[in-house]
C-alpha cells in the first residue's frame, strides 16, 4: 500500500493546484482544511503517511496562485459573490467525505475525485464571473470591489470606460411635471460614489447647478416654456473623474386640453391628476354630450319591458285561475261542464226570449 499510497499523494497535490484557486482565500476553507488535519485524518489514515498527505496537501495549496489567464474566463479576480459559491461548493463535498468515514487508501482516492469536480465547478463559477458580472459598465467609470487570488487581498479596480452615457430626449407637456432619471443598473454594485448633480446647460455653454444629492432623479413640477432645454447630469466619485455624464434634451409640449363636464358630482375616472392636468387622451365633447342623451332612452326600453312582462303575467295566472276552478267542478260534477258548455253555446235558448213576446200580445189581442 505504501509506493501506491505515494503516488495517489502526489497526484492529489497536483490536483489541488488547478482545483482550488482563489477558495482558499475563504476563511472557511482553511479552517475546513485544519479541522481534516487535527480531527479526521489522525482516525482514518495510518500514522506513517499522515504527515506526508498533509505536508503535500497544504504545500499545494500554499503554492496555488492563479489559473491560466483568459480575458474571457480568468483574469486572477473574482468578487465576493462567486468566492462564496466556489467555497461553498468545495466545503459541502468534503463534509460528504468526512461524514462518509472513509479510510486510508479510499480516502485519498475520494478526496482525488472531489478535487477534480471541483476544479470545473470553479472554473464554470470564474467563467461566469468574467461573462457578466466582471466590469458590467458599458459606459462612465465602476468601482467594483474584487479579490486578488494571487495575494487574496480584496482592492477596489477602476472599470473606465467612456464617461459619456448618452443623451436622452424628454417629451413633457406644459403644467405637468418633469422627471429625469439618471440611475443606471450597475450604480448599486458600484464603490465610492458620492452624489448626483444636475445642471441646466445654457446655450452660451454655460452651466447652472440644479440640484444635488444622493438622489438619482431630478422632478419640476408644473413646467412652463421656459423650462424647455439642455440639462446634465453627473455622478461624482470619491476620485476626481466622475462615474457617469448623462444628458436630457426636454421638449415642453402644449398643454392638454381637458374636458370639464357640468356636474360637480362626476368622479374622477378619466385620469385626471389632483392638479387639473390629465393623464391620457382626453374625449370629445360629443362623446360625453351623448352618455346622458342615451340613459333616459335605455330606461323607457326597460320600464315598457318590465310593464309587458307584469302583464302577461297577470293573464297567465287569471288563466291558470279559471281553468283550476273548470277542472275543480268537472271532477265534482262530471255533467256540469257538458251543461254549462250547452247552456252558453245553444241556440234554443237564445231565442227562446224573443219568440214568448208575440205570443204574449196575441193573448192579451184575444181577451179584447
Amino acid at each position: 500500500m505504501g509506493p501506491r499510497l505515494s503516488l495517489l499523494v502526489g497526484a492529489l497535490a497536483s490536483c489541488l493546484l488547478p482545483a482550488l484557486g482563489c477558495v482558499i482565500c475563504d476563511t472557511k476553507v482553511v479552517e475546513a482544511l485544519n479541522s481534516l488535519e487535527t480531527d479526521y485524518l489522525p482516525g482514518h489514515l495510518g500514522a506513517e503517511h499522515h504527515k506526508n498527505v498533509m505536508k503535500r496537501l497544504k504545500q499545494a495549496v500554499q503554492d496555488f496562485k492563479d489559473l491560466p489567464i483568459d480575458e474571457d474566463s480568468y483574469m486572477g479576480v473574482v468578487d465576493e459573490s462567486t468566492l462564496e459559491k466556489a467555497s461553498w461548493s468545495l466545503l459541502k463535498d468534503l463534509k460528504r467525505i468526512t461524514d462518509s468515514d472513509v479510510k486510508g487508501e479510499l480516502l485519498v482516492k475520494e478526496l482525488f475525485w472531489m478535487l477534480s469536480l471541483q476544479k470545473d465547478t470553479f472554473a464554470r463559477y470564474v467563467a461566469q464571473f468574467q461573462k457578466e458580472a466582471f466590469c458590467p459598465n458599458k459606459c462612465g467609470m465602476m468601482l467594483q470591489a474584487l479579490i486578488w487570488c494571487s495575494t487574496c487581498q480584496k482592492q477596489v479596480h477602476a472599470c473606465r470606460k467612456s464617461l459619456d452615457c448618452g443623451e436622452r430626449i424628454i417629451k413633457v407637456h406644459e403644467m405637468e411635471d418633469m422627471i429625469l432619471d439618471c440611475e443606471l443598473n450597475w450604480h448599486q454594485a458600484s464603490q465610492g460614489l458620492t452624489d448626483y448633480s444636475f445642471y441646466r446647460v445654457w446655450r452660451n455653454k454655460s452651466e447652472t447647478l440644479v440640484s444635488k444629492g444622493k438622489e438619482p432623479t431630478l422632478t419640476k413640477t408644473m413646467v412652463v416654456p421656459k423650462d424647455e432645454g439642455t440639462y446634465r447630469c453627473q455622478l461624482d466619485t470619491v476620485k476626481s473623474s466622475p462615474a457617469t455624464v448623462i444628458r436630457f434634451h426636454v421638449k415642453v409640449l402644449p398643454q392638454r386640453i381637458v374636458e370639464e363636464t357640468s356636474s360637480s358630482d362626476t368622479p374622477n375616472q378619466a385620469g385626471v391628476a389632483p392638479n387639473g392636468i390629465t393623464q391620457g387622451p382626453a374625449k370629445s365633447s360629443t362623446a360625453l354630450q351623448s352618455l346622458p342623451s342615451q340613459s333616459p332612452k335605455v330606461e323607457n326600453i326597460l320600464r315598457r319591458l318590465l310593464v309587458g312582462m307584469l302583464s302577461w303575467g297577470f293573464m297567465v295566472l287569471i288563466a291558470s285561475i279559471t281553468i283550476l276552478i273548470l277542472c275543480y267542478w268537472a271532477e265534482k260534477d262530471p255533467s256540469y261542464f257538458t251543461d254549462a258548455v250547452k247552456h252558453w253555446f245553444s241556440p234554443g235558448k237564445k231565442d227562446a226570449p224573443s219568440s214568448a213576446v208575440p205570443e204574449t200580445k196575441a193573448n192579451a189581442s184575444r181577451s179584447q
